[in-house]
This record gives structure tokens, sequence and C-alpha cells, in this order.
């Protein structure tokens, strides 16, 4: 069961940040601000967790009301130094994002969900788990359930991410359904805009050197997709690599980019790395934040 207090912001676009208050977690927090900064939105911090329940001689499962009133008092505290502490920490952007702070009982995903629902949320962050590693963040069970369920853009934040403005973003694709692709291209497109940042359409190739004819048909995709976004910062770039994991390595340390976006979608390439077992040998390497897309 989850009980939802719902803080609604104003009406213009804002960035959702869900925290735990681990060290990761605070990391990430400060990513997403500083992302706030840069396309100037404003922030909802939000901590979700579960009151212990007990059963009663009815038989019915209760919250104890002493348990929820301290649970949501601490978490309220912790949002509240956060809060402060992302203010402090503002740099040198002349926007000043406002923060609201939300405490909600329930599971993760219920209440990101339910949050997104009723606000106007442009972009999801989140920090991952263990040792500086994707591994432990992506294969937990409510990882797995956030990633499948997430109802927009979800960025994920290593702690090895370095907190610096976002100027590129390679969106991975392997091309077997480049109009799911789009859509979601198009989706992410406002956000880049509001960003100013490039993006690099990237193929992951496993064969000899691309045919000019597959040539041609890419540098259409790219001009239909240029005219029908209205925005001129697109690239391509294919990558060379019999494995998946180890072109999107090679990517992530040589290819200059800020965030690396993949759409998941069951049973394909993303879902494979996120997910399968290519998890582990991706998250040893990755060192920038990995941005999810629902499924258009």
């Amino acid at each position: 069961m989850t009980q939802i207090r719902i803080v609604k912001l104003k009406d213009m676009k804002k960035i959702l940040i869900a925290t735990d208050f681990s060290a990761n977690a605070t990391h990430a927090a400060k990513y997403g601000y500083a992302i706030a900064s840069q396309i100037k939105s404003d922030v909802l911090l939000c901590n979700a967790f579960v009151v212990p329940a007990e059963v009663p001689q009815a038989g019915t499962l209760v919250w104890p009301q002493f348990e929820y009133d301290e649970l949501v008092k601490s978490s309220d505290f912790e949002l509240a130094q956060l809060k402060k502490e992302l203010e402090l920490n503002h740099g040198d952007s002349s926007f000043k994002p406002y923060i609201a702070c939300t405490s909600e009982v329930g599971g993760v995903v219920d209440v990101i969900t339910e949050i997104i629902g009723k606000n106007n949320v442009e972009l999801t962050v989140m920090g991952t788990h263990g040792a500086s590693k994707l591994s432990t963040f992506l294969v937990g069970n409510h990882s797995r359930s956030m990633i499948n369920n997430t109802k927009g853009p979800l960025l994920l934040v290593p702690a090895s991410a370095v907190l610096k403005p976002i100027k590129k973003v390679a969106f991975a694709t392997d091309l077997e359904q480049p109009e799911r692709d789009l859509k979601s291209i198009y989706a992410l497109i406002p956000l880049l805009k509001r960003l100013n940042a490039e993006l690099l359409l990237t193929h992951i190739y496993n064969g000899d050197d691309p045919t000019y004819k597959f040539k041609q048909q890419i540098q259409q995709l790219l001009a239909d997709l240029s005219n029908k976004a209205n925005y001129s910062n697109i690239f391509y770039r294919i990558v060379n690599s019999n494995k998946p994991e180890h072109g999107l390595d090679w990517l992530c340390d040589h290819g200059h980019i800020d965030v690396l976006a993949m759409v998941h979608c069951k049973h394909d390439l993303a879902d494979k790395i996120l997910i399968g077992s290519h998890t582990k040998k991706m998250a040893d390497h990755i060192k920038i934040p990995l941005l999810v897309m629902p499924e258009m």
C-alpha cells in the first residue's frame, strides 16, 4: 500500500530527484540540480520510505502512527538538509532552481510514478548504488522495476560522474527498430535544445566497413531527423565492435560524451545490457550517467 502526499510546484517543467540520502544519491542530487540550473527548471526532491507494519488481532496490516510520524519527521529533516546543501553549492549559474521537498510512504516505483503522473516532470534523476558501479543498482528488484516502469526519461547517475554541463549525449541504437528510436529521439529533443547539447546517434556495428548504400541510408535518416526535429546539432557515428557492451565502453571512454542514452524495451539491446548477462561487464566500466528512455 502506498500513501502519497503530492507536492505540486508551478506549472513549469521540473526535474524529479529521488534520494535515499546515501552518498551516491546525494551526488546524483547535485548532478540533477546542476542540470536544473542549466535548463532553468524547478526541482522536486523526493524520498520514499516504507513503514514497518503491525498485525493486530483482527489480522489487518496497519502502520503504527508513531512510527509513521517519526519516519516522516526524519525524512523531512534530511530533505531540508539536502536542499540547503544544494542551494549553498549553487555554482556559477545565473538561474537558481526552486526546490520543493516531499516525503512519501511507499515503494520507490509507486511513489515516483504517482508524482510524475501529477506533476509536469521532464526528467527523473536517481543515483546508482554499490562501489561506484551500476551493477548493484540495475540488478536490484526495485531498480529493475523502475527501469521497466518509468513513464519518462530516467537518468541514472554513478558516483564517478563529473559535475559539469551536459554538452553531448550519445543515443545508442542497433537500428533494428528505427521508427521506435525516432519517437524516443523526438521526445528527447526538447531537453537537448534546452541543454544546447549535441546528439550523437551511435550504431554499434559488428562486421566489415559499412557499405556505401548503408551510409547513404544513415545520411538520409539524419537529414529527415534534423528537419522534422528542427534541430541541427545531430550527428552520427559508427562504432565497430563484436560485442555491444565493448563498443559502448569504448564510446563512453573515448567518445567525449557526457551522457549515454538508450531506449529500454524488453528483449532488445538495452534490456540485455541493463538487465541481462551484459550488465556487470558494462557496469564495471561506465563512468558517465545513463539516460534510459521508455519505449514510445
